[in-house]
């Protein structure tokens, strides 16, 4: 190394009793703060999530009922979303219509109107999501089952599904008759208010 002047210098010794670490205390404040950040973090986090599994259970059933439609329109036949209570949750499964009276729930019984796929338990997919077939904010009696049903020509039963999440947040999926078309809709609990998200 060299200085002013191109003469040479030394590099300086490091002082005695300097240290290059960090303290204990240093240490704990420091993993102290990390804690507090993230314990503030998690509910957050925790409502995001739970918010975003009531979004992704509306869109489901949206996209459930929007392929029954086409279902019914590709098939010339009736075509129904039937939702049954089961154990606490909601068992989801699809029907076309086997012998030209419409989807019927004693017909499926019988094995007359046969299943379109699997049916699906709502809270496999989705736990913590509450189904509900009536408004809550009406009512206080509840159905166990509703049968949804779409005609060739693309119409359908009206009806509104509600959806209620473990955050507290609320969405809607409601079918509109004349047009067999659905909606997705979320409660703004400030004012009451639904608005349409999909």
């Amino acid at each position: 190394m060299s200085g002013r002047g191109g003469a040479s210098r030394r590099p300086r010794p490091a002082r005695e009793g300097t240290s290059h670490g960090y303290t204990l205390i240093e240490l704990m404040f420091a993993a102290g703060i990390i804690a507090v950040l993230g314990a503030a973090a998690i509910p957050q986090l925790t409502a995001g999530v739970e918010r975003s599994r009531t979004v992704g259970a509306a869109r489901y059933l949206a996209s459930r009922l929007a392929l029954a439609r086409a279902h019914a329109v590709a098939r010339s036949a009736n075509v129904a979303l039937l939702l049954t209570a089961t154990d606490g949750t909601f068992v989801v499964g699809t029907y076309a219509d086997g012998n030209g009276d419409g989807v019927r729930t004693r017909d499926i019984t019988a094995g007359i109107d046969t299943a379109v796929g699997v049916p699906v338990r709502l809270s496999t997919l989705f736990p913590h999501v509450v189904l509900l077939l009536n408004d809550p904010t009406v009512t206080s009696t509840f159905d166990t089952s509703a049968l949804m049903s779409f005609s060739p020509l693309g119409t359908a039963s009206s009806r509104t599904l509600y959806l209620r999440g473990a955050d507290g947040s609320q969405f809607a999926v409601r079918v509109l008759g004349a047009t067999g078309r659905t909606r997705v809709l979320r409660l703004v609990a400030s004012n009451g208010t639904w608005v349409e998200v999909l």
